[in-house]
């Protein structure tokens, strides 16, 4: 009996009884979804994911092929993370102690990572400990970020570093050559930036 019977899960995949996912989401083929990971609705969960335990991902949200979202992870609504992104954990990472014994879950901490909403993450970056990425920023494809980005920032690099700006829409939006930021009606969509927040 499907216990799930909104969600589509591939046969392939390795899901956790204990997962808990949302209606309408789809998980495909050898990806796999640790205990108490937490995948909102109308998310899409691509091949070969990996989504540890105790992740919390929301609604909506894309997650491309060979992804890997380790513990500490949240992720908003309306995310978009390409593929081969990874997201890291553990700022001082060591498989042994001074001793040589392997470590155990007790002898490392983890450091949180926050992805805000309508943010986009683009193949092959890669996400250090303890960053937090903006609403609606967008990171360039093969960016190492090392550091928070800010609401609607563009960054690009090893390590990951201010272009511009993005529009909610996707278009780049970068600064003037005296470094101001963009302001004005963004050249795609035609929606004044920076957007006028709501409230």
């Amino acid at each position: 009996m499907n216990e799930r019977p909104s969600v589509r899960i591939h046969p392939t995949a390795d899901v956790s009884p204990q997962a808990e996912i949302g209606p309408g989401t789809s998980i495909w083929n050898q990806a796999q979804v640790r205990e108490r990971a937490r995948i909102g609705p109308g998310c899409i969960i691509g091949k070969n994911a990996y989504i540890d335990a105790g992740v919390a991902i929301g609604a909506n949200v894309k997650i491309q092929n060979n992804v890997s979202v380790y513990h500490g992870v949240t992720v908003e609504d309306g995310v978009f993370i390409g593929p081969h992104v990874c997201f890291t954990n553990d700022r001082i990472p060591r498989a042994v102690n001074r001793d040589g014994s392997l470590k155990r879950d007790d002898d490392w901490e983890v450091s949180p990572i926050l992805v805000r909403s309508g943010a986009a993450i683009g193949a092959n970056s890669t996400v250090l400990p303890g960053v937090t990425i903006g609403r609606w920023a967008m990171v360039g494809s093969g960016s190492v970020v090392t550091r928070d980005v800010a609401d609607y920032e563009l960054v690009v690099g090893n390590p990951a570093r201010r272009l511009g700006s993005a529009c909610p829409c996707g278009e780049p939006l970068r600064d003037d050559t005296d470094g101001a930021a963009f302001a004005g009606p963004c050249p795609r969509c035609g929606e004044p930036f920076p957007p006028v927040e709501a409230g």
